[in-house]
């Protein structure tokens, strides 16, 4: 039987050709598995049982990070489990001798905390740009770009790729490229189609992407070029700290903003999912933190109302 490591390179372009995934996905797996190459000594796939993940796991929790800050995070470490058993899942399609996928448990991460902003943080950063002495089309491009976030729940890769043609201002709704290839429809609230009108109605360049940069359109060039997902993040993040929000803040917190402000408004869990994209409700359900916020009102507005009456009558 053939090592290991013969099986790699056809699951990396089984994930790229298959399954669709990007290329950040591709080279993180392929990561992950050469480390468990490099540590097993490239076994036959038949020889991987349960003693050996069971070592792998010991030698992943005692791993030191890449920064030097401590040892893999508990996320990291599932990462690391999680292309693994995809592959093995790959393996036993193919008729390959191996472990089975379901054999191997992810590590126990416990609760997920979400970082969400609260009211007046979020008004406060969606009218920072305005605040700026920028030129006018970069107050309105920035400005556009908050309200998208927070209108859409766009991951920052997805918002950075669009294109002008994709949008549609008059049903207030367009369709997305997601993770795995995935469309999913998104929706624009009226402030946010009220900002990219106004952005719109400033471009005079032939770029097609919807955000660009425009340090070089003061000499007409149309070779402005497209934002990138890390110019993006950096933007996000100066204006809320020119905010005073005390807070790391990211695209995927006014992603988390927008789907706690779904629920928080009534949305269905289900229905949250398929406006962000998730595969699994698992992942949604990060955001049931929520909904003990609203217990907690529920419970101070009716628990102990008949101690508080007999308080009045005795006074």
């Amino acid at each position: 039987m053939p090592k290991l490591s013969h099986y790699l390179r056809p699951f990396l372009e089984y994930l790229e050709v298959e399954k669709g995934r990007s290329a950040l996905t591709i080279r993180n797996y392929g990561f992950y598995l050469q480390r468990f190459l490099d540590w097993a000594k490239d076994p036959e796939p038949d020889a991987i049982d349960l003693e050996l993940i069971h070592n792998y796991r010991l030698y992943l929790n005692r791993l030191e990070s890449r920064d030097q800050q401590g040892t893999l995070k508990k996320s990291t470490q599932n990462y690391h489990l999680i292309a693994l058993r995809s592959w093995l899942k790959f393996l036993l399609r193919r008729d390959v001798k191996t472990l089975s996928p379901d054999r191997i448990e992810l590590a126990n991460q416990g609760s997920r905390e979400v970082d969400v902003l609260e009211v007046g943080d979020l008004e406060r950063l969606l009218n920072a740009p305005s605040l700026t002495d920028a030129p006018e089309i970069i107050k309105q491009r920035d400005h556009a770009i908050l309200e998208l976030f927070f209108s859409t729940g766009l991951r920052v890769s997805e918002l950075a790729s669009l294109k002008i043609d994709q949008l549609n201002l008059e049903r207030d709704e367009f369709s997305v490229r997601g993770k795995g290839q995935k469309i999913r429809v998104v929706f624009l609230s009226h402030q946010a189609r009220a900002a990219l009108k106004q952005y719109l109605s400033l471009r005079h360049d032939a770029v097609p992407f919807l955000f660009v940069r425009h340090d070089r359109a003061k000499s007409g060039a149309d070779d402005v070029g497209a934002l990138t997902p890390r110019s993006i993040q950096r933007l996000v993040h100066r204006y809320a700290m020119e905010s005073g929000i005390p807070k790391q803040v990211s695209p995927h917190t006014l992603r988390h903003s927008f789907a706690t402000d779904l629920l928080i408004n009534g949305a269905d869990i289900r229905s949250v999912q398929s406006m962000l994209g998730h595969a699994s409700i698992i992942t949604t359900q990060i955001y049931t933190h929520v909904t003990n916020r609203q217990l907690q009102d529920v419970h101070r507005a009716f628990h102990g109302t008949r101690r508080d009456e007999t308080k009045d009558d005795k006074s």
